[in-house]
């Protein structure tokens, strides 16, 4: 064979690679299917997509979590909350209108592959939903086989079916057009959808201006992506009521928000975007403060039971994280309650024999330090501004077994090198009102790269040049200095937090267990409320034993805040 003959072929496999290598990209890129938001009517506040919405209900119906939740204390406390309840109330009231209940079996009728679900109302729970599935499956739907049951409408030139429950003012509308099933809670989104489906230019739910803002330079769709108009929701005296996290003004901050969930064997990785109101917001990505997170997390040790690094905290929120962590963590004033107070049904009684040597002619010791103990701390905080600050627990379990301790350490990168002999003389003044007045225990002795008070308070202390390292256990210390010389590119972020769930899970069950004992433990009550820690949450943790670790970066480019959350899962 010629060499001319010998380049031909090679030249021709080449071209052959390079051909399928373009129709490979092409699939890839055709496999982005446009948004079934297309479809919806405009006025949504909540907006979600599922690639393959059947691939997901099926995974979690096989799945070891779903069968340990549902017999779970946490899905006990759950099903007698009043957003269950609430849930169930709309349940029973949409099976009335539409001939039968909305059950896990009623869901997995109607699955198909690519879904989308519009919500408009969160009180009157009005939504619309459309899923592509072979229409074969959907006749055949519990749905589908009443339908002669119920009136007929049209709407761009299709036939759909429609129900009304005058008492509760509940309606269902459902049709299948063009390889799509089609369900709504109201008549005008029904007529709207399909109208938009067939080539209607009227404007869809896309063509919002909050929904264009949130999507603004989002890359590809995950499995799943949730779209929500945070203006409209946060007012919401509903979202108010059962946002567990309590932080509404926070929330007021922002305009809109979307978040992708991307799902594989070993990792579920959330990307999300929140977009602000103030579209001129200072641009964090690039400060010193992101900066000296990113590399302050470098020295986080590997075995970190949670940690958490936030960029350029104010003097005033380093003094309370020194406090509340290692210096005073069981002083202070009760956080207040956000719930109103409980009226207790009892005989009157106000005491107890166990309340004898509790004075009530003297008001409550102040048991916060004095300001003046605090002031060199305060002080010293001020003179060198931090640009960021890191903290670290971990648990281990004592010597006996029984008990589970938490130990914690606190970092703080300044912007120029910090005076150890300072550093030493205002933490010793803190913690001396509370040791001793003669000051015992408040004297520093020197080991191997730190220094420890020489009483039973345990507290160390280590400066790294602009690195102050305090911390009540040596051992964490030294784990975290060991990590200085560190050369790794660090990421900039405004915060970098983790929880390693697979190595504290344990160990926050015996702990919470001993918090939550009672006396007369091993005694029948009947209706007893699962303990919060130890049974509640404990039993979430239990049920997601197999997500071993978490960890969030947010990063701040002012208008847009960006968001990486990854779960890692073991097998």
């Amino acid at each position: 064979m010629s060499t001319a003959t010998l380049r031909r072929i090679v030249l021709f496999c080449l071209g052959i690679v390079s051909i399928a290598a373009l129709l490979d990209a092409y699939r890839s890129g055709a496999a982005e299917e446009a948004s079934l938001a297309r479809v919806a009517p405009p006025g949504a506040v909540l907006y979600l997509e599922a690639r393959n919405f059947s691939g997901l209900l099926e995974e979690w119906n096989r799945s070891q979590e779903k069968g340990e939740w549902v017999r779970s204390a946490n899905h006990e406390v759950f099903s007698k909350s009043r957003l269950f309840l609430r849930l169930k109330e709309a349940s029973d009231q949409f099976a009335v209108a539409a001939g039968l209940p909305p059950d896990m079996n009623f869901v997995a009728q109607l699955a198909g592959e690519q879904s989308g679900l519009a919500l408009y109302d969160i009180g009157k729970l009005q939504f619309l939903y459309v899923t592509r599935i072979e229409a074969g499956k959907a006749e055949q739907s519990a749905l589908f086989l009443q339908r002669s049951k119920l009136e007929t409408r049209s709407a761009g030139g299709v036939t759909f079916y429609y129900s009304k429950n005058a008492e509760h003012e509940r309606e269902v509308a459902f049709a299948m057009s063009g390889g799509y099933l089609l369900l709504a809670t109201r008549e005008d989104l029904m007529a709207g959808a399909l109208e938009r489906l067939v080539g209607s230019k009227e404007p869809s739910l896309e063509s919002e201006a909050w929904w264009t803002s949130a999507l603004q330079g989002v890359g590809r769709a995950g499995d799943l992506r949730l779209v929500l108009n945070l203006e409209k929701i946060v007012p919401s005296p509903y979202f108010r009521s059962y946002w567990i996290q309590k932080n509404i003004t926070d929330m007021k901050a922002y305009r809109a928000s979307v978040s992708d969930l991307y799902l594989s064997p070993r990792e579920y990785r959330e990307e999300r975007v929140l977009v602000r109101m103030d579209e001129h917001a200072g641009d964090r990505s690039a400060d010193a403060g992101s900066a000296a997170a990113g590399q302050l997390a470098q020295w986080i040790p590997a075995d970190a039971g949670s940690y958490q690094v936030v960029a350029s905290p104010s003097a005033d929120a380093c003094l309370d994280l020194l406090e509340s962590k290692l210096l005073a963590p069981h002083t202070g004033p009760e956080a207040a309650s956000q719930f109103a107070p409980q009226v207790q049904l009892t005989s009157g009684v106000t005491g107890g024999a166990g309340a004898l040597d509790t004075r009530i002619d003297h008001p409550p010791a102040e048991v916060r330090p004095e300001t003046a103990a605090s002031a060199a701390l305060q002080a010293l905080l001020a003179q060198n501004p931090v640009q960021a600050a890191l903290t670290v627990e971990s648990t281990d379990f004592e010597k006996d077994g029984v008990f589970v301790r938490i130990h914690t350490a606190v970092v703080l990168a300044g912007s120029a090198e910090w005076n150890e002999a300072a550093v030493e003389s205002a933490l010793a003044e803190y913690v001396r009102p509370m040791l001793s007045a003669s000051g015992l225990g408040t004297a520093w002795q020197k080991k191997a790269g730190y220094a420890e008070l020489d009483g039973l308070s345990p507290l160390a202390a280590s400066v790294r040049g602009k690195v102050l390292i305090v911390s009540d256990d040596p051992r964490l210390l030294g784990e975290i200095a060991s990590n200085a010389k560190q050369t790794a590119k660090a990421e900039p972020a405004v915060l970098i937090a983790g929880f390693n769930h697979a190595s504290e899970r344990s160990r926050y069950l015996r702990l919470t267990a001993a918090l939550d004992k009672q006396a007369g433990k091993g005694e029948a009550v009947p209706d007893r409320t699962p303990s919060f820690f130890s049974e509640n949450l404990g039993s979430l943790s239990t049920v997601l034993s197999r997500v071993s670790s978490e960890r969030i970066v947010v990063h701040d480019s002012g208008a847009r805040v960006r968001q990486t959350v990854i779960y890692a899962w073991t097998e």
